[in-house]
């Protein structure tokens, strides 16, 4: 596949990473009408993620440095040191724990479940179902969440609750972020609240996975894209990602995920009827 290909599935890992929408899902659906029909495949997707995380890291690099530095102080100061030790139960240093024990389901479960990831997770029937199912519970969390309490109010219960909503985005059409946003909005947290942690919170397993795939890949037969292609499509989708952040950030400030809930639900029904009339296949 060529370079005009890559920046296409560049743009949509762009586009959709952040939205509620499963980059992953667009990625394989795209897949299916460029030229050749070709599966990106799970390789592919997750190298390209690793863009978009830059993204995520450059736009909250503030509070990236201030949750690392108030977590590393709260372990104390040396004698003679004139730095103040920063409490334990202080929202960052409870956030920084947060995000390292919420991490950790979606890295055993994603080690474990690697081949089906790679092959019946990839099926567009899968795809179809779960993008209507979880439109319809984003829909739901949106909608009934009381939507009060911000990011410094969570708790060690709540966060470990999204960590575990987190795994479920190892299906292509869940989405990482309509995951763990519906987790937070159920478990009362304000949309900005809920999308800033799973954000955060998606760094260290999308990073880890997209460097694990990275490794794997050397000496493996060369899939539908090869490095330059991987990068560039990598490229395009950190600096169309970091767009895309700040718009979604200011957009839940006052507005709803209904937009987000109706396209999944369509592209869902869509799918199903293209399958059922066989004109596309479903791997």
């Amino acid at each position: 596949m060529g370079f005009i290909e890559a920046i296409i599935l560049g743009l949509i890992q762009g586009l959709t990473e952040f939205l509620p929408i499963s980059s992953s899902a667009h990625l394989r659906i795209a897949g299916t009408f460029l030229p050749g029909a070709v599966d990106p495949g799970a390789t592919f997707t997750a190298i390209t993620q690793i863009g978009t995380e830059l993204a995520v890291i450059l736009y909250f690099r503030k509070d990236i440095a201030r949750i690392i530095g108030r977590w590393f102080r709260h372990f104390g100061t040396s004698k003679g040191s004139h730095a103040v030790a920063i409490p334990k139960d202080d929202p960052d240093v409870r956030l920084g724990w947060l995000i390292i024990i919420g991490t950790i389901p979606i890295v055993i479960v994603g080690f474990l479940l690697q081949d089906t990831i790679r092959s019946t997770f990839r099926s567009l029937w899968l795809i179809a179902i779960v993008l209507i199912v979880f439109g319809v519970i984003l829909g739901l969390a949106d909608y009934f969440g009381r939507k009060v309490k911000p990011l410094e109010q969570l708790t060690f219960r709540d966060g470990i609750l999204i960590g575990l909503a987190q795994i479920l985005s190892l299906v292509p059409g869940v989405s990482r972020s309509g995951a763990t946003m519906s987790a937070g909005l159920g478990l009362g947290y304000t949309r900005p609240a809920a999308a800033r942690y799973g954000f955060l919170l998606a760094i260290p397993a999308v990073f880890g996975s997209g460097l694990y795939e990275l490794v794997h890949s050397f000496g493996e037969p060369e899939g539908a894209y090869g490095y330059p292609e991987t990068l560039l499509a990598t490229v395009v989708a950190f600096g169309v990602g970091y767009a895309v952040i700040a718009f979604l950030m200011r957009y839940i400030e006052k507005r709803s995920f209904l937009p987000f809930v109706i396209y999944r639900i369509l592209l869902g029904v869509a799918l199903i009827v293209l399958l059922s009339l066989g004109i596309i296949q479903p791997l």
